[in-house]
């Protein structure tokens, strides 16, 4: 079976849910797809701002500590050129006109052993030394804060930036992240905290810095598909999903349901009764109409069928008119020649009449049964007539035959009136043949069904004999049952004292 045989057979719900999905499903899902990718496009560019925003955040840090180092030396440089003694107070002024530099610093000998301080600058001597013109940056030892040594000439300087300095600068340049700590390799200094440690939206961007002296560990928000996005991205497909649900409830609503009802109301019509449809059948003004049109439909055919009726009962009656006309003349015509053959002078006269008027009565016969039969319209019945047939012989025998007698065995069985003719004529011709040359012995007529569609007369009488003789009436008996199985179809079984001949019948009932 094909795949359009199949789709034929399938309900009209299933038709219409298929096809829905096939042109709704791919526009669907090709949204869908289309939403997935605009969603990861922007959550690609939110990751690159809040990369950027990251690094911003360090290089504010960065700018913040180059610029206390450019301070810091130049104040160093001019306050130890002019000898250790008062170096930081000189130093002090010189600092205190930049804006945004660190206020407490402490200078160092070339080995790094403190020569003055100013503010709190803490325990300095785990820094790396720094050559004239470097610049060593690390994580306070004693501190919230980060220690910056520059080198100078005859000596060093080392200040320490605070967190709410660092801060400061992150705000000023505006910049943020999910979190911030700067690390040393040793030491770490936690800037920003994230609100939730095991936070997994949060996407760890390591950023070295100050020449790689200090390294920024940056939690960068990591923006995911949420579940109102999952929703928007299925939204196409719901919509889908809700559709054909929708759409199939309302067509086996207003569609199937009323069908089939109307259907159940036809089927349960029987012709003759009374065509009972619904009366309401939902919205549908279409189906309200069909409905509407086979009442009307139902009507014409009822009427159609009375006056077919009226017609077929008329043809009826003159075609029983007409079999029992053709009757009656036949028993007319039998009549005149019974008359004739007692009036008849001579024995070979007498006899022809007699025979010619038995074939008459079988003809008669076979016209009677088979009015009686017609009704029923199953054709002739010949069990009743090979009845009345042998009884008709019997009685129209010669007084030399008088208390003939013949055996019936007969199987019900029928057939059409053309059988029924030659069956009767060669059962008249045999019983005559039998009844005028051998009166007293009997005769056996025997009918039985060998099949669906056949059956088989036997009639046997010692008379019946199939060697050729001389006898001008046997040839002439020969020839007329010859001919008469020919009609039948079927040859003419000759067995010495029986001869048999198969017929066509109708199946049984």
């Amino acid at each position: 079976m094909s795949a359009a045989e199949r789709f034929e057979r399938l309900p009209t719900a299933a038709k219409l849910l298929l096809i829905l999905t096939a042109v709704l499903l791919p526009i669907g899902v090709a949204l869908a797809w289309i939403g997935e990718s605009g969603i990861g496009e922007a959550n690609r560019a939110l990751a690159g701002r809040n990369d950027d925003q990251a690094r911003a955040a360090v290089g504010s840090i960065e700018s913040l500590i180059a610029r206390n180092a450019l301070a810091l030396r130049i104040a160093a440089n001019g306050a130890l050129a002019d000898g250790p003694a008062g170096a930081c107070e000189r130093a002090r002024r010189s600092v205190a006109v930049a804006p945004a530099v660190a206020q407490s610093f402490e200078l160092e000998s070339a080995e790094g052993k403190p020569n003055c301080a100013v503010g709190e600058t803490g325990y300095t001597g785990t820094l790396p030394l720094a050559a004239p013109g470097a610049i060593a940056t690390r994580i306070a030892p004693d501190g919230d804060a980060v220690a910056v040594r520059v080198g100078v000439m005859n000596g060093m300087a080392t200040a320490l930036l605070p967190r709410s300095e660092l801060l400061s600068a992150m705000r000023e340049a505006r910049a943020t992240a999910g979190s911030l700590v700067l690390r040393d390799g040793q030491r770490e200094l936690p800037l920003i905290e994230a609100k939730d440690p095991g936070d997994e939206h949060l996407r760890i961007l390591d950023i070295p810095f100050t020449n790689g002296n200090l390294v920024a560990r940056a939690g960068v928000p990591q923006d995911r598909i949420t579940v109102w996005d999952r929703l928007l991205l299925l939204l196409p497909l719901l919509m889908w999903v809700l559709a054909a649900i929708v759409t199939w409830s309302l067509v086996t609503r207003l569609l199937i349901r009323p069908l089939r009802r109307l259907q159940r109301a036809v089927l349960a019509y029987r012709p003759g009764g009374t065509l009972e449809l619904p009366r309401k059948l939902g919205p549908s003004t279409e189906i309200q109409e069909l409905r509407d049109a086979f009442g009307r439909a139902i009507d014409r055919v009822e009427q159609s069928e009375r006056e077919t009726g009226s017609a077929l009962e008329g043809q009826r009656k003159l075609v029983r008119e007409v079999h029992h006309r053709v009757k009656n003349n036949l028993q007319v015509v039998a009549s005149l020649l019974n008359i004739h053959g007692r009036s008849a002078g001579t024995n070979d006269v007498r006899e022809a009449y007699a025979g010619i008027s038995r074939r008459v009565g079988a003809l008669s016969i076979v016209h009677r049964n088979h009015f009686a039969e017609m009704e029923e319209n199953r054709g002739i019945s010949l069990r009743p007539l090979v009845s009345e047939l042998a009884a008709e012989l019997r009685a129209s025998a010669p007084d030399a035959a008088r208390g003939l007698r013949i055996d019936l065995e007969l199987d019900s069985l029928n057939t059409t009136q053309d059988v029924a003719v030659a069956v009767a004529f060669l059962i008249t011709e045999i019983i005559e043949f039998a009844m005028l040359n051998a009166p007293k012995e009997p005769i056996e007529v025997g009918l039985r069904r060998t099949s669906e569609l056949t059956g088989r007369l036997t009639l046997g009488s010692p008379v019946l004999r199939p060697e050729d003789e001389e006898d001008p009436g046997k040839l002439q008996f020969e020839r007329i049952v010859s001919g008469l199985a020919k009609q039948l179809r079927s040859p003419l079984d000759r067995k010495l004292g029986r001869y048999s001949v198969d017929l066509p019948v109708f199946p049984a009932a």
